[in-house]
């Protein structure tokens, strides 16, 4: 049974200044309950430490793949993260600094 994502977003061929951003962007575009996986050719754990700075206990974080190549990663916005965007223009973080 294979998952279903709201958005996949293949990193490899995206400049790396663009990545972050992209993907903030395609995490606050998610419902809660949707999930996003991202394909990366290394270990986007630094991006892992970002959500927790930025969105603590209102993500879920899950590698599906461990390189040596490849690594892939199932990020999921929480039911939590809906109240907490609200009345905030960050969208639960992806556009505070």
């Amino acid at each position: 049974m294979s998952a279903s994502f709201a958005t996949t977003l293949d990193l490899r061929q995206i400049a790396p200044p663009a990545r972050h951003p992209l993907i903030f962007n395609s995490f606050a575009a998610l419902l809660p309950g949707q999930t996003l996986e991202l394909i990366n050719d290394h270990d986007p754990q630094p991006l892992n430490a970002q959500f927790q700075m930025r969105s603590p206990g209102l993500f879920s974080w899950s590698y599906l793949e461990q390189g040596p190549q490849v690594w892939r990663v199932q990020i999921g916005k929480s039911a939590g993260a809906a109240s907490a965007a609200s009345g905030s223009c960050c969208s639960g973080g992806a556009c505070c600094g």
